[in-house]
């Protein structure tokens, strides 16, 4: 096409306007001071909101809150906006739906070469990020490792609980992640621009927990010099997280119940009651109902918690996670200190695999760090890890068939081994023959690879 004949196009609003609405991208445009200016007719699909809801509204106040959430160039003192920007972000839609957005965000300048706004464009992924967690195929979900189907079923929990504010309880050992989790269900849901409050119950002195949580008023008791808001009041519009839930003494439990009940608690030492709009996740390593069968824990508080459970697997269950973690960990470690990515030998995999890891994924980030220092050159060997790795018996490649068989665990043992069968085999510790047999029964497996 001419450039007279685009010059004709562009010179008419109309036929701007026309192009912009027939774009699969949503478009919204607005200056510098949020104001919007323009919305095409996917933006409208996209988010429910007509363009005579935005348009010449600021975006903060027309779409209740950032529409780019964490992201926004425009809740600073003051703008950053220079050069093109690609995050992810979810949104709240007009109807209270949560969505998955892939945005891009550019500068908009005048014949001088001034900004005067910003333009964005983006589309929703939504339907893409479920497609790919129901056929596993991501390595990870909202800062949280893994693509073994223990691990997925997790994600998509995530994705379920997030838009409902009902108490979630999380049980897993000590290094799973628990806190991971109970973020990223914040961070999907509709309180994510609010804050995410951690406090872990087992670290506080029974003295100061109630203030911790609940604050006090001034003269309380020695040493409370000031009001003091608690961490449910600090929280307020969003998530309070309970870590080591168990380890709350019985009076604390009574007062937990109260505001699970009515949203509503006194600071220590003071009258007043103050109502609190917090959602509450929960998370402990011990078995709650063992520990309601001991009488260490309320059986109405058990229940009041753990309306929703999620149960994160330990480490040496998903063993085929364990390659994926170590290479986000070097990478991870490369990026931070400016340098290059050490590699892992066969040798040292096999020994990070066929640990029992006790401690999880603390304990392998742990691992990875020690080797990274002790590391001499470009590849990590055996005796960069430490002692409790080298130490470890000897375990002989199982013949027989193996928990662990199933497509996805082979797949990503294929992938990781670059489609070499005896790596992959020596990963998932079986034999060759073993795994030979079972791509032969399985072919489809090396689609794709090597």
């Amino acid at each position: 096409m001419s450039t007279i004949s685009l010059n004709k196009i562009f010179a008419s609003r109309n036929n701007l306007e026309r192009i912009l609405d027939n774009l699969k991208d949503g478009i919204i445009a607005h200056d510098l001071n949020r104001n919007i200016f323009y919305f095409n007719k996917m933006a409208e699909k996209i988010t429910g909101y007509n363009r005579s809801d935005v348009v010449g509204k600021d975006c903060h106040i027309a779409m209740g809150g950032p529409f780019c959430g964490d992201s926004c160039s425009f809740c600073g003192k003051s703008p950053d906006i220079h050069g093109n920007k690609e995050y992810e972000v979810i949104i709240t839609t007009k109807s209270g739906k949560q969505s998955h957005i892939e945005m891009s965000v550019t500068p908009i300048d005048d014949e001088n070469g001034e900004t005067f706004g910003v333009l964005a464009s983006f589309k929703d992924i939504t339907e893409i990020l479920d497609l790919r967690l129901i056929h596993r195929k991501v390595t990870g979900y909202s800062n949280i490792i893994g693509q073994d189907n223990k691990m997925i079923q997790v994600f998509k929990q995530i994705r379920n609980v997030s838009e409902y504010d009902y108490p979630v309880h999380i049980y897993g050992e000590t290094g799973t992640g628990k806190e991971l989790v109970a973020a990223a269900i914040h961070n999907e849901s509709r309180r994510r621009n609010a804050p995410f409050v951690p406090i872990n119950c087992g670290a506080l002195p029974e003295g100061l927990i109630e203030s911790e949580l609940f604050g006090h008023v001034k003269g309380a008791f020695s040493g409370a010099i000031r009001d003091r808001k608690g961490r449910f009041e600090l929280a307020g519009g969003g998530t309070v997280f309970l870590d080591e839930v168990a380890e709350l003494s019985k009076p604390m439990q009574v007062k937990l119940l109260r505001f699970l009940q009515e949203s509503t608690f006194e600071r220590v030492g003071g009258e007043k009651t103050i109502k609190s709009d917090t959602r509450i996740i929960s998370a402990t390593n011990k078995d709650l109902k063992k520990e309601v069968q001991r009488g260490t824990f309320r059986e109405d508080l058990f229940y009041r918690l753990n309306v929703i459970p999620i149960m994160l697997p330990p480490l040496r269950k998903r063993k085929m996670d364990i390659p994926v973690l170590i290479t986000h960990f070097l990478h991870q470690a490369a990026e931070s200190n400016d340098e290059k990515k050490l590699m892992m030998s066969d040798e040292a995999m096999s020994l990070l695999v066929n640990y029992q890891w006790p401690g999880n994924v603390r304990e392998l980030q742990n691992a990875i760090q020690y080797a990274i220092v002790k590391s001499t050159g470009k590849i990590i060997v055996p005796d960069d890890l430490p002692l409790e790795f080298r130490e470890q018996p000897a375990i002989r490649p199982k013949r027989g068939p193996s928990a662990s068989m199933d497509i996805n665990a082979i797949e990503a043992a294929l992938k990781k081994a670059g489609g070499n069968k005896a790596k992959a085999a020596k990963l998932m510790g079986i034999g060759r023959a073993t795994l030979y047999r079972y791509i032969n029964k399985h072919p489809e497996i090396m689609n794709g690879l090597p």
